[in-house]
């Protein structure tokens, strides 16, 4: 293969996150930014501003949604996008989202440098309220986009405080004319940080994400009888908690039986009447079921019935499992993905393959365009938390493969 001759300037793409950082920094080096706080609001003015310095015409749609769009020879063209978020969690990180933005933003600038244009045009998207965590739906922008649900959905939705979305996007000016989606997109690429530990783990650099696991969430009530501890004999008992406790272990033992790529997680139980001495006669629990193919994750929910039916059997409880979100599976698109795994090859980066198991704005995008994504590592797979921290060596070699693959696909203008 021929070596790269453009490269993108890795202090500059390492600056530009600490700069955006800076906004809603927190004691413990990380950022809160909630989507659409004055403290968003004052990040999107920062990186409106940059893609406006590097020539990037800049629009805003009704969800608030921000792209720039770097002009192609033949501009009629559909675009190559890429993109992601600036919003974060309550304790978010310094890269979760803004890497993707910033990495773009990149690419564009190392484009101006080089004097190169592409065939087709390319934008960079900034997605409303991907993390979800002042407003549902989560992912909101770019479901919206994609056609997921209706805009009214997303700016009816409020926040603990009542606050809807539609009036948080006027106060920060970012209630945009454009409608939302309803254009083609050429193809969509994402760099993001892992957010898990595999390729720290493996030692690679470049993780090609071939596509996400889908999801299954379930609400589950446990009801057995409370009864005093000390009176009432072990084998007359219906203790709610213990029967729960194995349907945890179902969860776990599901999952095990379908690695690699198999997923369980009970992340809450609430016991009723949470008292010392006296046996739980009810318990709510939350399950988490995933895998990236659909029908080993069918399979997987209909053992996880099974399991439920036979503990509430044996146990003498009833238990009530309600399914609640199902994602399914999104494989991304064959050729984006050659072109990443392509990139890292000719810039001889370590690199393997690997699934997403967290919610992204390109498994939305997804279904509108031809989709790929790109991680690189995080310190100790650590995300959605303060300390999330990634190498600077790292996070330019991602954003080099990214620039590498949306040329290769837009082309070069001659």
């Amino acid at each position: 293969m021929t070596t790269p001759t453009i490269s993108i300037d890795g202090q500059r793409l390492w600056q530009s996150l600490m700069d955006l950082a800076r906004i809603g920094a927190t004691p413990k080096g990380g950022n809160c930014r909630l989507a659409l706080t004055a403290l968003d609001g004052q990040g999107r003015d920062l990186v409106a501003g940059w893609m406006r310095d590097a020539g990037l015409s800049v629009r805003v749609d009704q969800v608030g949604n921000i792209f720039g769009r770097r002009a192609g020879r033949n501009d009629a063209l559909p675009p190559v996008m890429t993109g992601s978020h600036i919003d974060t969690q309550p304790t978010g990180g310094k890269f979760d989202g803004c890497y993707g933005v910033l990495a773009g933003l990149e690419v564009m600038r190392s484009l101006n440098d080089a004097g190169v244009q592409t065939e087709a045009p390319l934008e960079l998207a900034i997605w409303t309220n991907e993390e979800g965590s002042r407003f549902v739906p989560v992912m909101m922008g770019s479901g919206v986009f994609a056609g997921k649900f209706p805009l009214e959905t997303a700016l009816s939705a409020r926040d603990a405080e009542g606050k809807a979305v539609r009036d948080e996007l006027q106060a920060i000016g970012y209630a945009g004319p454009d409608p939302v989606g309803g254009r083609p997109v050429d193809a969509y690429f994402e760099a993001h940080i892992e957010q898990g530990p595999i390729l720290e783990h493996e030692d690679k650099v470049i993780g090609v994400v071939t596509g996400s696991l889908g999801l299954r969430w379930y609400d589950v009530v446990v009801t057995g009888m409370e009864m005093h501890a000390g009176p009432t004999p072990m084998g007359i008992r219906k203790d709610a908690l213990l029967a729960a406790s194995h349907l945890v272990q179902s969860v776990i033992a599901i999952a095990n039986a379908h690695q690699p790529h198999g997923r369980g997680t009970v992340g809450e139980i609430h016991a009723h009447p949470g008292s010392r001495n006296v046996i739980p006669g009810q318990v709510r629990l939350t399950a988490d079921l995933r895998h990236e193919d659909e029908a080993t994750l069918t399979r997987m929910h209909e053992a996880w019935h099974q399991a439920a039916q036979d503990v509430a059997q044996r146990h003498g409880v009833s238990i009530e499992v309600k399914d609640v979100q199902y994602f399914p599976p999104t494989p991304f698109d064959a050729d984006l993905v050659g072109k990443i795994r392509d990139g890292a090859a000719a810039r001889e980066l370590p690199r393997m393959d690997i699934v997403t198991g967290a919610g992204h704005d390109a498994v939305y995008m997804a279904a509108v365009a031809p989709t790929a994504m790109i991680f690189v590592p995080c310190k100790d797979g650590i995300s959605h938390n303060e300390i999330e921290d990634a190498r600077p060596d790292h996070l330019q070699a991602g954003c080099n493969v990214l620039l590498d693959a949306m040329v290769a696909r837009a082309g070069v203008a001659h």
